[in-house]
């Protein structure tokens, strides 16, 4: 076992794991990053790996993750496959002595995170790529808040619509026709999506913690369920919530937040790409949305933070050890349900 994590060359030689559809948008943001490179990607499915490869100008394809570390010198992995493999492929690059990034959620309980993070030690630097915190108008949330502008937050209100389950007409909801998958997970909503926007929440508002949720079904075809409503408290008198569905007929297949944020002396709102304080429409901000609705620059954002985390020794944004407090976030959601579906 090799008990030291290499980060001297430059740039940075990236091996990449996973080919699926998720690989598109780190595989863009890996394109634009400064001081790396992906030098090599690994996945069971041939056709996806040089598809991706020849896509990408990514030198050296591989069927597995093994092989590409014992023929290439890396300083760190991506990791971007099903949730199911995440804790094997950490460990086999931990082994190595590799840097890792890990596609959220890191794995399909606290209990075998925590396992994961305790085995991987200080040997390596380990980061979940959880990137909805980078969003441009949550990290300008976040420095308003700082900053004082609206004082000591009191409450909060986030949205997210979304209409990709919902059937059209003889086809498959749009969610399902993209990702098939979807359709058989039995925590689907909070553990697939909302997840992110608990670990939001958490980076605006500080620590949080469950008071209740209510899970329900829409779409009666899908396993688990595609609306939630979750309650939180934080610090002091601080409330939260969380209100969201993926079967949201009129919206945008693709999501949409809205997020309302009260605190002492003024409130913050964004909806609909403006980010304001309310009654001050001259400190309006407007981000456009991204056309495939994939937000590229949350990707980008979060690759950077990875990038110079290893260049300079900085913590990650969203360290593994960051990233237990939001996973324990979405288990409580599940541990208080009450699912009118049941």
């Amino acid at each position: 076992m090799k008990m030291s994590a290499r980060v001297g060359s430059k740039p940075l030689r990236i091996g990449f794991v996973g080919a699926g559809m998720i690989s598109l948008y780190h595989l863009r943001a890996w394109a634009e990053v400064a001081g790396a490179r992906v030098v090599a990607i690994c996945d069971p499915n041939e056709e996806a790996r040089r598809g991706r490869s020849a896509e990408f100008k990514i030198p050296a394809t591989y069927r597995d993750l093994e092989t590409m570390l014992a023929h290439e010198r890396l300083d760190a992995v991506d990791i971007a496959t099903p949730v199911r493999t995440h804790a094997d492929l950490v460990r086999i690059a931990a082994d190595e002595g590799v840097h890792v990034m890990c596609q959220k959620p890191l794995t399909p309980t606290v209990a075998e995170a925590a396992a994961l993070v305790a085995y991987v030690g200080e040997r390596v630097r380990f980061m979940v790529h959880e990137n909805y915190r980078f969003r441009r108008h949550y990290a300008v949330m976040r420095e308003w808040i700082i900053d004082g502008r609206i004082g000591r937050p009191r409450q909060a209100r986030l949205v997210m619509r979304c209409s990709g389950m919902c059937a059209v007409g003889e086809g498959k909801p749009w969610l399902l026709a993209r990702q098939p998958y979807l359709g058989e997970m039995p925590r689907l909503l909070v553990f697939e999506t909302l997840i992110h926007h608990l670990d939001t929440l958490r980076s605006l508002l500080g620590e949080l913690r469950v008071e209740s949720c209510i899970l329900s079904k829409v779409n009666s075809d899908l396993a688990g369920e595609d609306t939630a409503v979750v309650t939180l408290r934080g610090d002091g008198d601080l409330i939260a919530i969380l209100d969201g569905t993926f079967s949201a007929p009129g919206y945008s297949s693709n999501l949409s937040d809205r997020l309302e944020i009260m605190g002492e002396k003024a409130t913050l709102s964004y909806s609909g790409e403006w980010l304001s304080l309310v009654g001050e429409e001259d400190r309006g901000i407007r981000f456009p949305s991204d056309p495939d609705g994939e937000d590229q620059e949350c990707f980008n954002a979060s690759i950077r933070n990875f990038v110079n985390g290893l260049v300079t020794g900085a913590p990650f944004a969203t360290d593994r050890l960051d990233n237990l407090k939001t996973l324990k976030l979405m288990e409580s959601c599940y541990d208080r349900a009450h699912r009118t579906f049941e």
